[in-house]
C-alpha cells in the first residue's frame, strides 16, 4: 500500500548506525529486571497522563512481571524526541504525536476536517476504527507498532494577548498575522492557505514565543493546552479543524521479544484503557473549554458561513497536497470518510 519514503530510509540507516554503536541500551537495562520506561510529554493535566495512570493500574490488575518506569511531563524530551527514541529502542513505550519529521505520510493525522464531532472521531480513530491499520502500515517502516490511539479533542486557533485581532472569516481576516503551527508541511500548507503567516516551531518553545510576541498565535490547540497556557492569551477560536489524536507507541523489538504470556497481559490492559480513555477524553475536553471560558478568555464560535469557506479552502487545496503523500487509495477513504463528493 505504502512505498518507504526518503526520510524513512535515512532514519533507518542512522538509526542501525548508532544501534550498533551502542555497547548497552535501554531494553538491555528493561530486560534486567522487568521495569521497562513509559513515557508520555504533557503534565498531569492532560488526557495523557489520566491515560497512563489508568494503564498503570490495568497492568497490576492483571499481575503482570512487568513494571512501568513513567516518566510524564517532558523530562525525557518533547513529543518529537520520545518519538524517535521509540524508534531507537532507547523508549519501549510511550503515547506522543506521530512526528511527521520521520516521515511526510504522519502527517495524515493533522488532516483538516475529517470527522465534526465526538461520535464520528471514535468511529474513524477509535478501537476499531479503520485508521489504525493505516497507521501501522506507515509505523511498520520505523520500527513501530500502534497499540491504539488516544484522544485529546477538537483542536482550534487561538490569539495572545495584545493582538486587536480576532480571526473568524479566512483568508481575509488572517492577512498579517503570524500564527505558530507544527513543525509540518501540512500545517504550514494549511494555514497559508487561509491566509495567515505560518511559523512552524517546536512545542518547546511555544509559550516564550507567545509571551514575547514573537508570534501573534497558536494553532492546533484543543482545549486542555489552551488551558496551560490561559495567562498569555485572549482569544480561543473555535475553528476544530483537526480531530487531536495521538498514539500509544511500542517499539517492535521489545513487543515482538516479550514473553507471549506478558504481551497479551500488557495488550488486555492497554485495550481496556484505551476503552476507558475514549469515554473520557470527551469530558476532560469539554471541561477545559469551560474553564477556559470562565477564566475570561473569549471563546468564538465560526459562523455556518465561516466555517463552510475555511473547510471549502483546505478540502480544494490541503486534501490534493496531502494526497500526493499516501497515495489516491487512502485519500478516496478519506473522502468517504468526511463525505465529500
Amino acid at each position: 500500500m505504502f512505498e518507504k519514503s526518503n526520510d524513512t530510509k535515512k532514519f533507518m540507516l542512522i538509526a542501525s548506525t548508532l544501534t550498533a554503536a551502542l555497547t548497552f541500551s535501554a531494553l538491555d537495562v528493561a530486560a534486567a529486571d522487568n521495569q521497562f520506561m513509559f513515557s508520555q510529554p504533557f503534565n498531569a493535566d492532560h488526557i495523557f497522563h489520566h491515560t497512563s495512570e489508568k494503564f498503570i493500574e490495568k497492568l497490576a490488575d492483571e499481575d503482570s512481571s512487568y513494571k512501568p518506569d513513567y516518566h510524564l511531563g517532558g523530562d525525557l524530551g518533547d513529543w518529537t524526541s520520545q518519538f524517535e527514541q521509540a524508534m531507537m529502542g532507547v523508549i519501549p513505550m510511550t503515547i506522543t504525536y506521530g512526528a511527521s519529521e520521520f516521515d511526510g505520510r504522519l502527517d495524515l493525522t493533522w488532516l483538516g476536517y475529517v470527522v465534526d464531532d465526538w461520535e464520528s472521531a471514535r468511529k474513524v480513530y477509535g478501537p476499531g476504527g479503520p485508521m489504525l491499520d493505516v497507521y501501522n502500515n506507515i509505523f511498520a517502516d520505523m520500527g513501530l507498532v500502534a497499540l491504539g490511539t488516544i484522544p485529546t479533542g477538537f483542536g482550534s486557533i487561538t490569539i495572545r494577548k495584545g493582538v486587536d485581532k480576532v480571526p473568524t472569516t479566512f483568508p481575509e481576516d488572517a492577512k498579517g498575522i503570524k500564527m505558530r503551527v507544527i513543525p509540518s508541511p501540512l500545517a504550514i500548507e494549511r494555514f497559508n492557505n487561509w491566509g495567515f503567516s505560518a511559523v512552524p516551531m517546536p512545542y518547546s518553545e511555544l509559550y516564550t514565543a507567545l509571551q514575547l510576541g514573537t508570534v501573534d498565535g497558536r494553532a492546533f490547540g484543543p482545549a486542555v493546552e489552551i488551558w496551560q497556557m490561559r495567562d498569555v492569551l485572549q482569544a480561543y477560536i473555535l475553528t476544530r479543524d483537526y480531530f487531536e489524536h495521538a498514539f500509544w507507541l511500542v517499539n517492535k523489538d521489545w513487543w515482538e521479544g516479550l514473553p507471549a504470556a506478558e504481551r497479551q497481559k500488557m495488550q488486555i490492559a492497554v485495550d481496556e484503557t484505551l476503552d476507558w480513555a475514549w469515554q473520557e477524553a470527551e469530558r476532560i475536553d469539554n471541561e477545559f473549554l469551560e474553564k477556559v471560558r470562565d477564566y475570561g478568555i473569549d471563546v468564538v464560535e465560526l459562523s455556518d458561513e465561516d466555517l463552510t469557506k475555511a473547510k471549502d479552502i483546505l478540502y480544494s487545496k490541503e486534501w490534493p497536497f496531502m494526497e500526493k503523500k499516501v497515495g489516491k487509495e487512502i485519500m478516496t477513504m478519506m473522502r468517504e470518510i468526511a463525505d465529500i463528493k
